[in-house]
C-alpha cells in the first residue's frame, strides 16, 4: 500500500456513501490549491486525468 492510499482509504471510509457533483469536487480542488499552492501541478494532473478518463474507451 502506498502512503497516499491511506488518505484514499480514509476518504472512502468517511464519505464513501455520499453522492457529490463534479462541480462540488472541482470547487473543493480549487479550495485545496488555494490553501496549498505547492500541490497545484498534482491537482491539475488529477483533474485532467479525471476529465479525460473515459477517452480511453473511445480508442478501443
Amino acid at each position: 500500500m502506498y502512503f497516499t492510499d491511506r488518505g484514499i482509504e480514509e476518504l472512502d471510509e468517511r464519505r464513501g456513501d455520499e453522492q457529490v457533483t463534479l462541480g462540488w469536487l472541482a470547487e473543493r480542488m480549487r479550495d485545496f490549491v488555494d490553501q496549498n499552492p505547492e500541490f497545484e501541478t498534482a491537482v491539475e494532473r488529477l483533474a485532467t486525468w479525471l476529465a479525460r478518463s473515459d477517452d480511453d474507451s473511445e480508442d478501443e
